[in-house]
């Protein structure tokens, strides 16, 4: 393995990822629905949440992905429409009054579970596959866990085991282990009550079939579950602090009178009101209420908020003049929010919802030192043999500036518009046709990852940086180069800063005496690279050149603050928003050496076909020359 230090080599397949996704949102009819890997599968409505359980990694493909859909179906089409959840707040608080609450919670949601399953398969019969390959492998899974736990004396979790082999069975021959006398005596009542799933329409009756099993098994079981085999969050169905109904308003209103809406062209009459009111008759502890739950009961809205309005200030400019407050100002966060809805429709994050707490620091480049001026021209004379080719790649795939054809002349081709003959003393009916300006209409964006995982490649991805440059110097081609990283010391849930170092600009990219501060660019911390992608699409779209480029000099690993899970992901995302906009991302691995198949894996599943690894850089300009031809050609159709 070609890297110094790796506490977790697993990566997220991000193709499959995106479609679990997809499908979670489709069945939630709700684009708000996010999935994530935990240790065990179940809902969290609150944060529109679903979780697929790590059980089903390091299984085979088709076992793997069937899982994981299985997860989903029974979330998003079960519990999402057919789990009563106060009967689950019902059911937690129950169970925490007896000994074997952890086995309580595990088989309501086995129960539970093998209800939903069902129902499932009735509404959707696509789901049948999904659930049989689960199934195969859940009773193979706790078939090798009873016999483990019988040879260890764990009877809970054995009974437990059991009880799912007894419920899934296709026969009913299935073969009940050997309990202790305790245990066995109690077996026919408990596979009895258990059958009862079966003719279960609601999970009311789940819940009761389960409190009925435990007000038993209490007094039988000695010791609570040991293993946990399924996953019923307390903190998702049982709120132990206030909600927003606890602080609305309890007792009720003293009268209950309605007053109905008048039509609008009812006569209005004046009407008297007494000092006494019925509703202030008695005397009570209260000061001051009657504004705010006194009164009768009216169609209007109350839930509304008003503009506010010049005339506001009327009574404050009476009081006292106004003055600006010492504390800070938070009325710009609408305007950005708004902002944000504008530019990316139904979304509130403008650079992703993995990046909310992201935000950019622009770091200048300083001037170079004369050892950064020597390492530059090493480097400049390493990449002259490949310079001259790279050169001549990109002026014959890349489109010229076109300048408009003199007109109004009296020699040169004759134009179309003849009518100028009658009508003019002397016409001019000539024009010149000029050939395209040797100019390229094009512009590029070199956006170097800084992270740490880059400390072994960026000697190398400095020569590439180098030809880059020096081959878009020569052509006239403006270009930026930019590296990035995130500080992992300032970072926290709720504060990323990411750095955005500009060591060539576009101002300054044509400039003869520009170049080595590029070999200022050094191996950092972190790496958030779809935010950084999307940060520098920002820039390109701003330029008026026919042709955008973002090359990504990357290692294909994402990895920063909350960042691990979902950063291919998000990266794959945010190229995808690139290209859309017609900027062209494509990502050049320069390597030290050796290429791992996981590697070239990772970059594959972020930025597609269009991705260049190159063991040594004296590869780079045959490797990426098909490349960026085929890219161009397939544009200008």
């Amino acid at each position: 393995m070609n890297r110094f230090i790796m506490f977790n080599d697993k990566k997220i397949d991000s193709f499959l990822f995106m479609e679990l996704s997809d499908l979670a949102k489709t069945l939630t009819k709700d684009d708000q629905f996010e999935i994530e890997f935990g240790y065990q599968s179940y809902i969290d409505l609150p944060q529109k949440k679903i979780m697929v359980s790590h059980f089903w990694d390091d299984r085979p493909d088709e076992d793997k992905i069937n899982g994981f859909k299985s997860d989903i179906f029974l979330r998003a089409i079960g519990n999402m429409n057919h789990t009563n959840f106060d009967e689950v707040a019902r059911l937690i608080e129950e169970a925490k009054k007896t000994t074997i609450s952890s086995f309580s919670k595990q088989l309501f949601i086995l129960m539970e579970d093998l209800r939903l399953e069902e129902i499932c398969k009735k509404e959707r019969p696509g789901t049948k596959k999904a659930f049989s390959i689960r199934k195969k492998v859940y009773r193979r899974y706790f078939q090798s866990q009873l016999n483990v736990n019988l040879v260890k004396g764990i009877y809970t979790d054995a009974l437990f085991n059991s009880l799912y082999l007894l419920l899934t069975a296709e026969t009913p021959l299935e073969e009940v282990p050997i309990f202790p006398d305790d245990i066995h005596l109690a077996m026919p009542f408990i596979q009895r009550e258990s059958t009862k799933i079966y003719d279960a329409r609601s999970t009311k009756e789940v819940v009761d079939i389960v409190l009925t099993i435990a007000s038993v098994l209490e007094e039988i079981l000695e010791t609570d579950m040991l293993n946990m085999y399924f996953h019923l969050p307390e903190s998702v169905y049982v709120h132990n602090g206030l909600t927003i109904d606890d602080l609305k308003r309890k007792d009720p209103l003293k009268n209950n009178d309605v007053l109905h809406k008048k039509a609008e062209d009812e006569e209005i009459h004046d009407e008297i009101l007494h000092t006494w009111h019925r509703e202030t008759s008695d005397m009570t502890k209260s000061f001051l209420q009657f504004d705010l739950e006194q009164g009768s009961q009216t169609e209007l809205l109350g839930e509304g908020v008003r503009q506010g309005e010049a005339g506001d200030q009327a009574l404050g400019i009476v009081q006292g003049s106004a003055q600006k407050t010492t504390r800070n100002d938070y009325s710009h966060l609408e305007a950005l929010e708004q902002r944000r809805e504008h530019l990316h429709g139904h979304s509130e994050y403008e650079y992703g919802k993995e990046n909310r707490y992201a935000y950019p620091i622009f770091l200048p480049a300083s001037s170079p030192s004369p050892a950064e001026i020597k390492a530059y021209e090493q480097n400049r004379e390493l990449i002259r043999p490949y310079q001259k080719k790279l050169k001549q790649m990109i002026e014959k795939v890349l489109e010229h500036k076109k300048i408009l054809p003199r007109t109004d002349l009296h020699f040169g081709r004759l134009n179309k518009k003849l009518l100028r003959f009658f009508t003019e003393e002397q016409p001019r009916l000539f024009y010149k046709k000029h050939q395209p300006s040797p100019q390229l209409d094009a512009v590029f964006a070199l956006l170097v990852d800084c992270s740490a995982s880059m400390y072994d490649k960026m000697e190398e991805t400095k020569r590439g940086i180098t030809l880059f440059h020096e081959s878009l110097k020569s052509l006239s081609v403006p270009h930026t180069i930019v590296g990035f990283w995130e500080d992992t010391n300032e970072a926290t849930k709720t504060k990323q800063p990411n750095y955005f170092q500009t060591v060539i600009d576009f101002s300054s990219s044509l400039k003869k005496s520009s170049g080595p501060e590029i070999m200022q660019l050094q191996p950092q911390e972190d790496n958030r690279d779809g935010f950084a992608i999307r940060l520098m699409t920002e820039r390109l779209r701003e330029r008026r050149e026919k042709q955008k480029f973002l090359l990504v000099f990357s290692d294909g690993e994402p990895a920063a603050m909350g960042y691990e899970q979902n950063g291919i992901v998000d990266t794959h995302e945010a190229v995808i928003e690139a290209r859309k906009q017609g900027i062209e991302v494509i990502n050049v691995f320069l390597a030290n050496g050796m290429i791992t198949e996981e590697q070239q894996k990772t970059i594959q599943n972020i930025y597609g076909k269009y991705s260049v690894l190159v063991p040594n850089v004296a590869e780079l300009p045959d490797v990426l020359f098909p490349l960026l031809k085929k890219l161009l050609l397939y544009k200008k159709f």
